[in-house]
């Protein structure tokens, strides 16, 4: 051994004992809790120590990086997190184990520590010096926060917010003929509270409050709007033209159809149109002509189709669903949707006239794929790669056939041509399902009004006469106004807040809820139409609009809550908790009102616009 002792260098016979003592010490941390501090994994970094960059150095570099990610677990593939309550019980069952043997050993800084909380529950923290720490696991429960790991340049860095919502910047003036707020945004097909997008209608159904789908004429306008918007802010299209009959030239795709036995496809002059279109013919037992496309860039499809009998439209689509091909069917009958095996069906009516489809291939995959008997459509990663061909069966014409990007301005007119034909008598869109606002409300029943929709169904059909010059949908929306006039016990949506201030009320209930965004959205709808109905005839939209926006001006302080907004007085019509709005509703309010602040230079708005506007990071109002 004094010879083997002589062979090795001291340093050597230091980080070996170092070593021993280092396993030691794990293994009676490990024997005692499992909560014990973590060490260094890379022992290899001790020859480093004893080199002179120092123990203590070394300890705050690996150690402490370690255990502030495992105090800020958050953003990188994280377990669903615990409840606050589960998350003290959890840590109540392990014992403390700060070892100051453990810390004077590897120089580490702090200590575990038990923190108790409201003395109510103790939780597991750690103390640096005069600083206490906190797991941010339940720091984000307690306090309704949000962070995340991020990496930049290499490095890892942890965002703190306050709130999960972002405010828009507006482009200038609001005007009726522009994007509509931040519209452009939003992707109201791909919601899962929306079971498909109607092959009749063309509109978007509804599940929000009911799973067997219904028009939610809310739903409708937004539908439009996003897609109006959209319009506005994006690229042109890219288009492919597979098939005019009329004439082929060099944007047009020589591909010609494929005819089994007993089918045909002929060019005949069709005199409703002045042009030439495509004849089909196929008998019921055959499996149709078709139309190889082959496109892998885009899944917007549209043709012109009249069917003389009934049949359908399908097309096949190559998916990422290991390269499988699922085939929708467009049937000429009046079945919503429908899914087996690899094959969705949708109904588009019967057709017997020229219409043009357009279809969102994407939108119409997943919603088959996903379809399901509850409020929510299943979530599915299948997408489409390719689009490899059309399929005729029936008797009919087509033409036009084209593959685009986008397709935005046929999604408007679906919407706005939905609010035309679907107006009743009075000016109104019913909603024909029930709403239970909350406790202390007495419910909707199906056929009530919503100011909100009846706002932004004006929005709609105020654009579409501005595009179009059709007095159709000026005229609808002029007679919107009449359900702003009447109160929600006559089937209206007036409310009146303490005698004196007239509301139009998102939610006509009983008692009067007095929703604060579905009020402003009803404000823009009057504020377009009377814009651009004149002076004349807008004359009873800006009377509705200059009471709405003195009532507005007078009530804005009531959803002030010193650090946030509130959704709804119910608090104050119902003697109940006060209803606070989510990040996103705060958000939205804002959003309202930097719109309005646009068209009216009010200074309420400007100063509750900086003042919300703080709350999203952590400002308070003063308190006394």
């Amino acid at each position: 051994m004094r010879c083997l002792a002589s062979r090795v260098n001291y340093k050597t016979l230091i980080i070996i004992c170092t070593l021993f003592t280092l396993v030691t010490v794990l293994l009676w941390n490990k024997c005692s809790s499992d909560k014990a501090i973590q060490f260094p994994r890379d022992l290899g970094h001790l020859e480093d120590l004893f080199r002179g960059e120092g123990l203590e150095k070394q300890g705050i570099d690996s150690e402490d990086n370690n255990d502030v990610s495992n105090l800020l677990q958050v953003g990188k593939s994280l377990p669903k997190q615990p409840s606050a309550d589960a998350f003290h019980q959890e840590q109540q069952k392990a014992p403390p184990v700060a070892s100051l043997l453990n810390n004077k050993l590897l120089g580490l800084k702090y200590e575990e520590m038990d923190c108790l909380i409201n003395d109510d529950y103790t939780i597991k923290g750690r103390k640096e010096g005069n600083e206490i720490y906190l797991p941010f696991t339940w720091i984000e429960k307690y306090f309704e926060v949000y962070g995340k790991i991020a990496q930049y340049d290499g490095y890892d860095r942890f965002e703190f917010s306050h709130s999960y919502s972002k405010v828009y910047t507006p482009r200038g003036t609001y005007r009726p003929d522009g994007v509509f707020m931040s519209f452009e945004g939003y992707n109201v097909e791909v919601r899962d509270r929306v079971k498909c997008i109607s092959g009749i209608e063309g509109v978007p159904l509804s599940t929000q409050w009911g799973p067997q789908g219904y028009f939610y004429p809310i739903q409708i306008a937004q539908y439009g709007l996003s897609h109006y918007s959209k319009n506005l802010t994006e690229r042109p299209p890219h288009t492919e033209v597979y098939e005019i009959a009329e004439k082929r030239d060099k944007g047009t795709r020589q591909n010609d159809w494929i005819m089994p036995k007993g089918c045909t496809v002929s060019t005949v002059f069709d005199k409703t149109r002045s042009s030439n279109v495509k004849q089909f013919t196929t008998p019921e037992s055959s499996d149709g002509v078709y139309l190889m496309l082959g496109n892998a860039k885009d899944f917007i499809i549209s043709f012109d189709v009249k069917f003389l009998t009934n049949g359908s439209i399908s097309v096949v689509l190559e998916t990422t669903e290991k390269n499988q091909l699922f085939t929708i069917h467009y049937v000429t009958n009046t079945q919503l949707i429908a899914f087996k095996d690899k094959d969705i069906y949708y109904g588009i009516g019967p057709r017997t006239s020229w219409s043009t489809l357009t279809r969102d291939l994407v939108t119409d995959l997943k919603k088959g794929v996903g379809l399901s008997n509850t409020k929510a459509v299943k979530q599915t990663k299948i997408m489409p790669k390719k689009v490899i061909k059309l399929i005729a069966k029936g008797k009919g014409f087509i033409d036009n056939i084209t593959i685009a990007t986008t397709a935005h301005m046929p999604a408007f007119f679906a919407a706005s041509d939905w609010l035309v034909r679907n107006q009743d008598e009075k000016g109104g869109w019913p909603i024909m399902v029930t709403r239970k606002l909350g406790e202390g409300f007495k419910s909707l029943e199906p056929g009530w009004y919503s100011a909100m929709a009846q706002g932004q169904a004006m929005s709609t059909l105020v654009r579409a006469y501005l595009l179009t010059k059709e007095q159709v949908y000026l005229n609808s929306a002029l007679q919107a106004v009449v359900p702003y006039t009447l109160k929600s016990e006559d089937h209206g949506v007036k409310a009146v807040f303490m005698n004196k201030y007239d509301w139009y009320e998102e939610y006509p209930t009983v008692p009067s809820s007095f929703v604060l965004n579905g009020f402003i959205y009803s404000l823009l709808g009057l504020y377009d139409l009377k814009e651009t109905a004149g002076e004349k005839l807008g004359q009873e939209a800006k009377k509705l609009y200059e009471r709405g926006m003195e009532s507005l001006k007078a009530m804005l302080p009531l959803y002030d809550t010193g650090s946030g907004t509130i959704y709804d007085l119910r608090h104050f019509m119902l003697g109940t908790a006060p209803n606070l709005a989510r990040w996103d509703y705060h958000t939205t309010h804002i959003n309202q009102l930097q719109l309005l602040s646009t068209v009216d230079d009010a200074p309420i708005f400007k100063e509750f616009l900086k003042r919300w506007k703080s709350y999203l990071k952590g400002g308070r109002a003063k308190h006394n």
